[in-house]
Formats: structure tokens, sequence, C-alpha cells
């Protein structure tokens, strides 16, 4: 994959020229401002071109046509029932691949297959229990720092408290080291944060640009990882508790394990897929908790019964508190933080009655679907009851992707399932959040919905 957006851009021109077959229907014209918008407010795009045109529908965005498919059938054709006709690697996914390498978000085919089977023990239910005592114990630290009546960016301050969880339990380095934990974090977040600006100016190139400090910043977090590869393997440390150790260890069916270079790529596109979606569902959790007092009293009801002030495991978090599974399942509806899912079209298909040409840009948006009213009653409001047990498994299946599907449904799920619910017990068990009054929250897109400009909010006692 080139990194040129120059022969990018190129590239697909080429291709929608040569496609043999038409698109869906949808505005297809050049048009900047749509283009714009689609990068601010793209529910404002999408969710009425969904009314007018179906499940399906293309629309050009700068140089290229993009189809779309919405709701839970779309969402079933492309993660569960062909999968095989789509690529993740030749789609924007592939804008990831200076960062993150060869990991599981940017293969395809057998390479993935292989690595996938290989990395799964790693987030088997025992291992992601031994992680429980290290989200706790990094909690309470930061929660000790809390003072009644203070006000507290809480994107900001769980984003540094999912970070150092990350390094401790994903990576196994010491944040608080200087030269080797703390150093990974500030260049991972330094490299991240190219995604996160205006798509224009990550076209850029030169000394100053936003792309080279990223390589800069890649090759600084490159070094520390390999280090701690090579002294892994150097000693034989195959008792590893966390992520990166179980990758060093583990083997596929035949014998063989990941290369140093692929623990790379794996371990890197673990931290991109699991930091920034823990920090922004347990950001939008609080925010709508403090919108729904009576959700948020039914939450510490909940606490107080089951837990009686004791700290949960890993069991009594995933099985024994239905109110914040409830309360979690209807964050990650309205604020699904891998919001799209980018593909590309191996071979010429047929959906909703309407052809789709090869090597079109195919995505499905988990975001929009979950905001269709004829999916979901009141899309908008936050109804954590919609998730009770017997309503959870009378929805369609497609309904709710908040993890994608299928061979290719998120392999850390658990993981960051568990990591949300043990900082929301955490905080709910001690605290009460109020937004500042006036307060009005917009959403962010990139890489992963977060709310614009943070999220102030006050401490105030339980």
């Amino acid at each position: 994959m080139s990194s040129n957006p120059v022969g990018r851009v190129l590239g697909d021109i080429r291709t929608e020229r040569r496609a043999r077959s038409g698109f869906p229907p949808g505005p297809g014209d050049f048009n900047l401002a749509r283009t714009k918008r689609m990068a601010h407010d793209p529910l404002s795009i999408l969710l009425p071109l969904e009314r007018e045109y179906g499940p399906i529908f293309s629309v050009r965005l700068l140089h290229s046509r993009v189809v779309f498919m919405l709701g839970p059938e779309a969402n079933r054709f492309i993660t569960v029932e062909h999968p095989e006709n789509f690529h993740w690697r030749e789609s924007s996914f592939g804008d990831l691949i200076p960062l993150l390498g060869d990991g599981l978000l940017t293969v395809d085919g057998a390479y993935h297959d292989r690595a996938r089977r290989i990395m799964m023990p790693a987030f088997h239910r025992e291992r992601i229990a031994a992680s429980v005592d290290v989200m706790f114990e990094e909690a309470g630290a930061a929660l000790s720092r809390w003072r009644v009546g203070g006000e507290i960016d809480v994107y900001e301050w769980a984003r540094g408290l999912a970070m150092r969880i990350a390094m401790r339990a994903l990576l196994g380095l010491d944040p608080d080291d200087r030269g080797k934990g703390a150093l990974a974090a500030e260049h991972f977040e330094r490299a991240l944060s190219y995604y996160g600006i205006e798509f224009h100016l990550r076209l850029l190139r030169g000394p100053r640009s936003p792309w080279r400090r990223m390589v800069r910043s890649r090759r600084i977090l490159d070094e520390i990882l390999f280090e701690e590869i090579r002294a892994r393997r150097g000693a034989a440390r195959d008792d590893a508790n966390d992520i990166l150790g179980m990758l060093l260890a583990a083997t596929d069916e035949d014998g063989s394990a990941l290369s140093d270079q692929e623990v790379r790529d794996q371990a890197i596109t673990l931290m991109f897929a699991g930091h920034d979606t823990t920090t922004s569902t347990i950001t939008f959790l609080l925010y709508e908790l403090a919108r729904h007092p009576a959700a948020l009293a039914k939450l510490q009801a909940e606490q107080d019964r089951v837990l009686g002030g004791s700290v949960p495991d890993a069991t009594c978090l995933e099985r024994e508190l239905p109110e914040l599974e409830m309360a979690v399942d209807e964050t990650l509806r309205l604020y699904p933080p891998a919001w799209i899912g980018p593909r590309r079209a191996v071979e010429r298909f047929e959906f909703g009655g309407h052809e789709v040409p090869a090597g079109a840009y195919v995505n499905y948006s988990s975001w929009a679907s979950h905001r269709l009213p004829q999916v979901f009653e009141n899309p908008e409001a936050f109804v954590p009851e919609r998730f009770e047990r017997s309503r959870k498994t009378a929805l369609p299946r497609g309904a709710y992707v908040p993890f994608g599907g299928g061979s290719r449904i998120c392999i850390g799920k658990r993981f960051g399932q568990t990591e949300v619910k043990a900082l929301a017990t955490a905080i709910t068990g001690r605290f009460r959040l109020e937004l500042l009054p006036g307060h009005a929250m917009t959403i962010r897109q990139m890489p992963t919905l977060s709310p614009e400009g943070g999220l102030r909010m006050v401490i105030r006692e339980r």
C-alpha cells in the first residue's frame, strides 16, 4: 500500500472509471460543502439519504463515489454473510498502515485469520480477569486526586487513565518510567494525533508536516517496543500476564509463532483499537448518566446491593451488574466509538436491488444504523431498558453492531467492556458528576467518536 496521497487519489479515479456497472443511487456531483459536512456531521448526511434511497446508496465525497449500506440486513451482509467480498486493507483502513503496520485492522485473508487464531488466547476470560486488578488499582489512584466541588475534563482524565492501563495490561510497561513506559505513552499519543487532524493536513509532507511528526514518534515508539520484545525473548518470559507476553508466547496450530515485527504490529494495533474506544465510551457513559439521574440511581442501587462496598472481580463485572450492562450497551448504541466500517469491494455484488462495482468503497456505519427509527424506537433517547435481556435478544440480527460482526468482530471486545465497567464502577461508587450549566456537547469523528474539546464536569459527592 502506497502512502503517497496523490497516487491513492489517482488510483481511486482510475478504479471508478473502469467500473463496468453503475453505482447505487445518490448524489454523485462534486460538492465540497457536502464533503466537509460529512467530515464534521455525518449523521446529517447519512440519515436523510437513507430515508430518501433506502438501505443502500452512494454519495460523492471529494474525488470518490462511496457506497453506504445501513440497517440490520446491510450490516449482516457485509460482516457475516459475505465478508469475503470485502477487503479492509484497501479501504480507508489503509491510511493506518504507516502507524499500525500489518495488524488485524489492516490485513485480510489467510494472513488475518492466522494472526487472529494466534492472538485469541490472549483475550480469553482468565487473561482478562488478570487485568482487572490493574484497572481498579489505576482507577483508585487517579480518583484519589479528585476534589469535591472541583472541575475536571472527564475525557482527558479518562484518556490518561486508559493509557496507563494499556501500558501495564497490554504492553507490560511502567507508565511512570520516563525512559520507557511514559515515553512510549507520550509518543503513541503524538503519533495517534495525526489521525485526528483535518484530512487535507494529513496529505502534507515535508520537514515540519504532521506526517513527519507522526513518523518521528513512530520511530521512537518502535525503538522502545522492539527493545522490550528482544529483552523478553532473551529472558524467555513466557509467564507474563500482559498481552504483549501472551503474543510472544502464543503459537498457531502448526507451532508457528509471531515474528518480532508481527508482535509489534499487533501490539500497536491493540493499543490503537482499545485506547481511544475505552476513553470515549466511559466519557459518553458519564455524560448520559449526568443527564439521566434516574438511570444513575438504578446503577448505584445495584452497586450497593451486589457489591456492598467491595471491589468486583471480572465475573461480577460481566454477569452480576445488569443495570451497568444495559447502561453501557445503550451508550455504545448512541456513541459507537468505531462508528464506521470501511471496506472495498473485491468483486461486483448486488444488494437491495442495486449493483455495486468491483473496487468501490463500501461502508457500513453502526452510528447511523443505531439511530434508524424503524429499528430503535425514539433512537435519540438514552433508554438503557431497551437492552433488557429479552428485548436485546428480540432485536433483528445485525441491528446492534458496536464491535462489528462475524469473523472480524473486535478481538478486544470483552477486554474493552470489562475496562469500561470497572472504571464506571470505581467512579460512580464514590462520586457523582454534573454537567456545567448550559453545556452543549458536539461530537468529533476522528479517529473515533469523542466529545469535541473534551467534557468538563463538576465533581460532587455521591
